[in-house]
Protein backbone atom coordinates (compact mmCIF):
# COMPACT_ATOMS: atom_id res chain seq x y z
CA UNK A 1 0.00 0.00 0.00
CA UNK A 2 1.37 3.36 -0.56
CA UNK A 3 2.54 5.50 2.66
CA UNK A 4 0.87 8.57 1.05
CA UNK A 5 -0.91 10.45 4.25
CA UNK A 6 -3.72 11.10 5.36
CA UNK A 7 -5.33 7.46 4.24
CA UNK A 8 -9.13 7.20 4.43
CA UNK A 9 -10.66 4.00 6.18
CA UNK A 10 -14.14 3.19 5.60
CA UNK A 11 -15.52 1.34 9.11
CA UNK A 12 -18.60 -0.45 9.32
CA UNK A 13 -19.91 -1.02 13.22
CA UNK A 14 -18.57 1.93 14.83
CA UNK A 15 -21.57 2.16 17.47
CA UNK A 16 -18.82 0.62 19.81
CA UNK A 17 -16.73 -1.91 20.49
CA UNK A 18 -13.89 -1.93 18.23
CA UNK A 19 -15.28 0.57 15.69
CA UNK A 20 -15.64 3.22 17.65
CA UNK A 21 -12.46 2.81 19.20
CA UNK A 22 -10.52 1.76 15.83
CA UNK A 23 -12.41 5.04 14.07
CA UNK A 24 -11.24 7.34 16.76
CA UNK A 25 -7.74 6.01 16.86
CA UNK A 26 -7.76 6.06 12.76
CA UNK A 27 -8.84 10.24 13.35
CA UNK A 28 -6.05 10.92 16.31
CA UNK A 29 -3.68 9.30 14.16
CA UNK A 30 -4.30 11.61 11.40
CA UNK A 31 -6.40 10.12 9.16
CA UNK A 32 -9.55 10.32 7.67
CA UNK A 33 -12.83 8.54 8.48
CA UNK A 34 -16.02 7.40 6.77
CA UNK A 35 -17.79 6.10 9.47
CA UNK A 36 -20.72 3.92 9.36
CA UNK A 37 -23.11 2.56 11.86
CA UNK A 38 -26.96 1.51 12.06
CA UNK A 39 -27.80 4.11 14.80
CA UNK A 40 -27.56 7.47 13.24
CA UNK A 41 -27.40 9.24 16.79
CA UNK A 42 -24.19 7.48 17.06
CA UNK A 43 -22.70 8.31 13.94
CA UNK A 44 -23.30 12.12 14.54
CA UNK A 45 -21.50 12.18 17.78
CA UNK A 46 -18.28 10.43 15.99
CA UNK A 47 -18.09 12.87 13.73
CA UNK A 48 -18.99 15.65 16.49
CA UNK A 49 -15.67 13.87 17.73
CA UNK A 50 -13.48 15.18 15.07
CA UNK A 51 -14.78 16.59 12.45
CA UNK A 52 -12.05 17.43 10.69
CA UNK A 53 -11.09 13.86 9.94
CA UNK A 54 -14.62 12.26 10.37
CA UNK A 55 -17.64 11.94 8.26
CA UNK A 56 -20.52 8.85 7.64
CA UNK A 57 -23.58 7.83 7.20
CA UNK A 58 -26.16 5.50 8.65
CA UNK A 59 -25.77 1.96 7.31
CA UNK A 60 -27.14 -1.52 8.38
CA UNK A 61 -24.65 -3.64 5.83
CA UNK A 62 -27.62 -5.80 5.28
CA UNK A 63 -29.41 -2.96 2.63
CA UNK A 64 -27.76 -3.43 -0.38
CA UNK A 65 -28.64 -0.39 -1.87
CA UNK A 66 -27.54 1.70 1.38
CA UNK A 67 -23.94 -0.04 1.08
CA UNK A 68 -23.66 0.98 -2.45
CA UNK A 69 -24.94 4.66 -1.64
CA UNK A 70 -22.58 4.93 1.37
CA UNK A 71 -19.63 3.38 -0.59
CA UNK A 72 -20.15 6.25 -3.47
CA UNK A 73 -20.16 8.50 -0.56
CA UNK A 74 -17.62 7.68 0.98
CA UNK A 75 -15.26 8.03 -2.53
CA UNK A 76 -17.20 11.34 -3.26
CA UNK A 77 -16.53 12.94 0.51
CA UNK A 78 -12.48 11.65 0.67
CA UNK A 79 -11.97 10.80 -2.88
CA UNK A 80 -10.87 7.64 -1.98
CA UNK A 81 -10.82 4.70 -0.26
CA UNK A 82 -7.57 3.37 1.45
CA UNK A 83 -8.78 0.59 4.10
CA UNK A 84 -12.08 -1.10 4.28
CA UNK A 85 -12.75 -2.37 8.04
CA UNK A 86 -15.71 -5.03 7.75
CA UNK A 87 -16.16 -4.65 11.78
CA UNK A 88 -20.42 -4.60 11.51
CA UNK A 89 -21.39 -7.93 13.08
CA UNK A 90 -22.15 -9.53 16.13
CA UNK A 91 -22.50 -13.41 18.20
CA UNK A 92 -25.14 -15.69 18.68
CA UNK A 93 -24.93 -17.97 21.19
CA UNK A 94 -26.83 -21.53 21.15
CA UNK A 95 -26.70 -25.33 20.35
CA UNK A 96 -26.74 -25.72 16.73
CA UNK A 97 -30.36 -27.56 17.25
CA UNK A 98 -31.56 -25.00 19.69
CA UNK A 99 -31.04 -21.88 17.04
CA UNK A 100 -34.10 -20.70 14.86
CA UNK A 101 -33.46 -20.77 11.16
CA UNK A 102 -34.21 -17.32 10.94
CA UNK A 103 -31.35 -15.95 13.12
CA UNK A 104 -29.00 -18.12 11.45
CA UNK A 105 -29.66 -16.51 8.54
CA UNK A 106 -29.40 -13.51 10.26
CA UNK A 107 -26.39 -13.96 11.53
CA UNK A 108 -25.01 -15.01 8.21
CA UNK A 109 -26.64 -11.74 6.36
CA UNK A 110 -24.66 -9.78 9.17
CA UNK A 111 -21.27 -11.36 9.63
CA UNK A 112 -20.87 -12.82 5.80
CA UNK A 113 -22.97 -11.34 3.15
CA UNK A 114 -22.76 -8.08 5.11
CA UNK A 115 -19.08 -8.21 4.68
CA UNK A 116 -18.97 -9.74 1.25
CA UNK A 117 -21.18 -6.88 0.17
CA UNK A 118 -18.93 -4.10 1.27
CA UNK A 119 -15.56 -6.07 0.12
CA UNK A 120 -17.21 -6.31 -3.73
CA UNK A 121 -18.49 -2.96 -3.79
CA UNK A 122 -14.77 -1.25 -2.80
CA UNK A 123 -12.59 -3.64 -4.81
CA UNK A 124 -13.13 -1.91 -8.48
CA UNK A 125 -12.21 1.59 -7.10
CA UNK A 126 -9.41 -0.44 -5.24
CA UNK A 127 -8.12 -2.15 -8.50
CA UNK A 128 -8.81 1.08 -10.38
CA UNK A 129 -5.74 2.67 -8.10
CA UNK A 130 -4.00 -0.47 -7.69
CA UNK A 131 -4.04 -0.20 -3.72
CA UNK A 132 -6.18 -0.51 -0.74
CA UNK A 133 -6.59 -2.90 2.76
CA UNK A 134 -8.92 -4.81 3.68
CA UNK A 135 -9.46 -5.73 7.46
CA UNK A 136 -11.98 -8.13 8.26
CA UNK A 137 -12.74 -8.52 11.67
CA UNK A 138 -13.15 -11.98 12.26
CA UNK A 139 -12.64 -14.45 15.24
CA UNK A 140 -10.58 -16.69 17.01
CA UNK A 141 -14.10 -18.47 16.93
CA UNK A 142 -13.13 -18.57 13.12
CA UNK A 143 -10.22 -20.64 13.44
CA UNK A 144 -11.48 -22.98 16.49
CA UNK A 145 -15.01 -23.76 17.22
CA UNK A 146 -16.55 -24.21 20.64
CA UNK A 147 -19.91 -25.97 21.39
CA UNK A 148 -22.72 -23.07 22.21
CA UNK A 149 -21.07 -21.38 19.09
CA UNK A 150 -21.80 -23.04 16.30
CA UNK A 151 -23.42 -20.69 13.95
CA UNK A 152 -21.28 -18.18 14.67
CA UNK A 153 -18.19 -20.16 14.47
CA UNK A 154 -19.25 -21.24 11.12
CA UNK A 155 -20.01 -17.41 10.27
CA UNK A 156 -16.75 -16.72 11.02
CA UNK A 157 -15.69 -19.79 9.47
CA UNK A 158 -17.11 -18.96 6.02
CA UNK A 159 -15.74 -15.20 5.85
CA UNK A 160 -11.88 -16.61 7.00
CA UNK A 161 -12.48 -18.55 4.12
CA UNK A 162 -13.47 -16.31 0.99
CA UNK A 163 -10.64 -14.00 2.57
CA UNK A 164 -7.96 -16.39 2.41
CA UNK A 165 -9.13 -16.75 -1.91
CA UNK A 166 -9.41 -13.17 -1.60
CA UNK A 167 -6.25 -12.33 -1.03
CA UNK A 168 -4.40 -14.33 -3.81
CA UNK A 169 -7.05 -13.11 -6.19
CA UNK A 170 -6.25 -9.14 -5.01
CA UNK A 171 -2.41 -9.33 -4.82
CA UNK A 172 -1.74 -8.71 -8.38
CA UNK A 173 -3.46 -5.38 -8.03
CA UNK A 174 -1.30 -3.54 -4.96
CA UNK A 175 -4.27 -5.16 -2.46
CA UNK A 176 -3.83 -6.56 0.84
CA UNK A 177 -6.35 -8.97 2.95
CA UNK A 178 -5.67 -9.37 7.30
CA UNK A 179 -8.02 -11.37 9.10
CA UNK A 180 -8.14 -9.56 12.66
CA UNK A 181 -8.65 -12.75 14.93
CA UNK A 182 -9.89 -11.40 18.52
CA UNK A 183 -9.93 -13.18 21.83
CA UNK A 184 -12.37 -11.99 24.82
CA UNK A 185 -12.27 -8.13 24.38
CA UNK A 186 -13.80 -5.69 26.45
CA UNK A 187 -16.97 -4.89 24.57
CA UNK A 188 -20.33 -5.81 24.73
CA UNK A 189 -20.22 -8.57 22.12
CA UNK A 190 -20.80 -10.96 25.39
CA UNK A 191 -23.16 -8.98 27.01
CA UNK A 192 -26.19 -6.75 25.17
CA UNK A 193 -25.24 -7.71 21.85
CA UNK A 194 -25.30 -11.65 22.05
CA UNK A 195 -28.12 -12.66 20.56
CA UNK A 196 -29.51 -16.64 22.43
CA UNK A 197 -31.85 -18.95 21.25
CA UNK A 198 -35.26 -18.40 21.83
CA UNK A 199 -36.14 -22.00 23.33
CA UNK A 200 -33.60 -23.81 24.97
CA UNK A 201 -33.39 -27.40 25.04
CA UNK A 202 -32.36 -28.64 28.67
CA UNK A 203 -30.23 -31.54 27.15
CA UNK A 204 -27.78 -28.87 25.80
CA UNK A 205 -27.02 -27.49 29.70
CA UNK A 206 -23.22 -28.97 30.01
CA UNK A 207 -22.46 -28.09 26.98
CA UNK A 208 -23.63 -24.87 24.81
CA UNK A 209 -25.72 -23.53 28.02
CA UNK A 210 -22.58 -23.68 29.85
CA UNK A 211 -20.70 -21.37 26.96
CA UNK A 212 -23.23 -19.20 27.17
CA UNK A 213 -22.78 -18.92 30.87
CA UNK A 214 -18.99 -18.95 30.68
CA UNK A 215 -19.66 -15.51 27.77
CA UNK A 216 -22.12 -14.07 30.11
CA UNK A 217 -19.99 -14.13 33.46
CA UNK A 218 -16.95 -12.13 32.04
CA UNK A 219 -19.06 -9.74 29.92
CA UNK A 220 -17.08 -6.34 30.80
CA UNK A 221 -14.08 -8.25 32.63
CA UNK A 222 -12.03 -9.17 28.93
CA UNK A 223 -8.64 -9.21 29.11
CA UNK A 224 -8.10 -7.35 25.75
CA UNK A 225 -8.31 -3.82 25.11
CA UNK A 226 -10.26 -2.07 22.14
CA UNK A 227 -7.81 0.84 22.45
CA UNK A 228 -5.24 -1.58 22.32
CA UNK A 229 -6.48 -3.18 19.37
CA UNK A 230 -7.24 -0.19 17.38
CA UNK A 231 -3.52 0.84 17.95
CA UNK A 232 -2.23 -2.89 16.24
CA UNK A 233 -5.00 -2.35 13.98
CA UNK A 234 -3.18 0.71 12.53
CA UNK A 235 0.03 -0.77 13.00
CA UNK A 236 -0.94 -3.54 10.48
CA UNK A 237 -2.06 -0.81 7.65
CA UNK A 238 1.01 0.98 7.86
CA UNK A 239 3.44 -1.94 7.38
CA UNK A 240 4.69 -2.72 4.17
CA UNK A 241 4.38 -6.85 4.59
CA UNK A 242 0.82 -7.46 6.68
CA UNK A 243 -0.11 -10.54 7.65
CA UNK A 244 -2.80 -12.46 6.48
CA UNK A 245 -4.14 -13.48 10.14
CA UNK A 246 -3.66 -11.53 13.10
CA UNK A 247 -5.03 -12.97 16.62
CA UNK A 248 -5.54 -10.22 19.05
CA UNK A 249 -4.99 -11.28 22.69
CA UNK A 250 -3.29 -14.05 25.13
CA UNK A 251 -6.07 -16.45 24.70
CA UNK A 252 -6.54 -15.88 21.18
CA UNK A 253 -3.18 -16.67 20.57
CA UNK A 254 -3.47 -19.99 23.06
CA UNK A 255 -6.45 -20.87 21.17
CA UNK A 256 -4.43 -20.42 17.92
CA UNK A 257 -1.46 -22.94 18.98
CA UNK A 258 -4.07 -25.37 20.58
CA UNK A 259 -6.09 -25.60 16.86
CA UNK A 260 -2.85 -25.66 15.23
CA UNK A 261 -0.94 -28.73 17.80
CA UNK A 262 -4.50 -30.84 17.18
CA UNK A 263 -4.52 -30.43 13.61
CA UNK A 264 -0.85 -32.00 13.73
CA UNK A 265 -1.48 -34.77 15.67
CA UNK A 266 -4.58 -35.65 14.17
CA UNK A 267 -3.06 -35.67 10.55
CA UNK A 268 0.02 -37.61 11.81
CA UNK A 269 -1.75 -40.15 13.57
CA UNK A 270 -4.17 -40.64 10.61
CA UNK A 271 -1.76 -39.89 7.21
CA UNK A 272 -0.97 -43.34 6.24
CA UNK A 273 -4.89 -44.33 5.78
CA UNK A 274 -5.67 -40.41 4.18
CA UNK A 275 -2.22 -41.47 1.53
CA UNK A 276 -4.51 -44.78 1.30
CA UNK A 277 -6.99 -43.29 -0.55
CA UNK A 278 -5.56 -42.26 -3.82
CA UNK A 279 -4.90 -44.51 -6.85
CA UNK A 280 -2.32 -46.47 -6.94
CA UNK A 281 0.81 -45.94 -8.97
CA UNK A 282 0.61 -49.39 -11.06
CA UNK A 283 -3.61 -49.30 -11.08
Amino acid sequence: MSTQRPRTWFITGTSRGFGRSLAEAVAAHGDQVFATARNAASVDTLVAHAPRHIAGTTLDVTDAAAATVAVASAIRRFGRIDVLVNNAGYGLAGAVEEVDEDQIRAQFETNVFGALRLTRLVLPHMRERRSGHILQISSIAGIAASPGLGIYNASKFALEGFSEALADEVAPFGIRVTLIEPGPFRTDWAGPSLATPRHRIDAYAETAHRTIARLNGYSGQQAGDPVRAAAAMIAVVETANPPLHLPLGRWALDRMHDKLGLLARETAKWEARSRATDFTDDE
